[in-house]
């Protein structure tokens, strides 16, 4: 059993979270105690550093790098975990390149990763082996592209309370990840986010702004069985929700959903 953590606080940021680093940590010691994970198969990314246990920051790479090595380690078997806490958000396609909206979640460097990275990922997973993905995130409802089934809760029915005042939203609207960029790739805020993303991480920039992605797609069957499984906190069209701390001295702030999972 082997398990990949990643919690963004952004902290410092005008975008600051306060429970994802507390919703990984929570997670971390559930899979030991409840579910007999080994800690040593258990890597966490934090973006408060070592402070947490963090072995390294959840850049975009960094976390992509983590489920790679994952999942090369993986046997026929096993079982694969990987908890995701942060903002989330939808990367309209570029002209050309069809039409909607992709799903992605907002490492602490915005080197965006989105549902084609996660694919992949599924993808590699060896025959017989399991990949289960939590995400507590805005519009996570479609992270895992065209896989066959996603769970997540909906709001639709009225029965659940609305959250209250004092939580933020995990989202982060595109043209505010386009701004951050801009700021610092020195490619004009007009363009699309593909544009920002390849002048300042080059490889490491998402594989949906890269040729080989419309090769692996023919190669793929739509729909084939694989051993991914995702759990989202909202559906793609839906929020998600970062709770502050209760008045209760042992009450922490978390994520909404990672709460009613650990």
């Amino acid at each position: 059993m082997l398990a990949t953590l990643v919690g963004c606080n952004y902290g410092g940021t005008r975008y600051e979270l306060r429970g994802c680093i507390n919703d990984v940590l929570a997670m971390r010691d559930t899979l030991v105690a409840r579910f007999g994970f080994a800690p040593t198969d258990i890597t966490v990314l934090t973006d408060d550093g070592p402070s947490s246990g963090g072995v390294l920051l959840p850049t975009g790479a960094n976390i992509k790098r983590a489920l790679a090595d994952m999942v090369s380690r993986a046997a026929p078997g096993d079982v694969l975990f990987f908890h995701y806490s942060g903002h989330g958000t939808l990367v309209p396609r570029r002209h050309g390149h069809g039409h909607g909206v992709d799903e992605a979640i907002v490492p602490c460097d915005f080197n965006l990763i989105i549902d084609v990275d996660f694919r992949e990922v599924v993808d590699r997973v060896p025959q017989g082996a399991t990949l289960t993905m939590i995400s507590d995130s805005c519009h996570s409802g479609g992270l895992i592209d065209q896989e066959k089934e996603q769970i997540g809760p909906s709001v639709d029915g009225g029965d659940i309370a609305a959250p209250p005042s004092t939580t933020r939203r995990r989202f982060l609207p595109y043209g505010a990840v386009v701004g951050h960029l801009s700021a610092t790739s020195g490619v004009d805020a007009s363009h699309h986010v593909a544009e920002h993303l390849l002048a300042l991480f080059g490889d490491d920039a998402s594989a949906k702004f890269h040729g080989h992605q419309q090769q692996q797609q023919r190669r793929r069957r739509r729909f084939h069985d694989d051993g991914g499984v995702l759990l989202s906190g909202c559906q793609t069209d839906e929020t998600s929700a970062d709770v502050p701390a209760g008045e209760d001295s042992n009450s922490k702030a978390c994520g909404a959903f990672s709460s009613a999972v650990w």
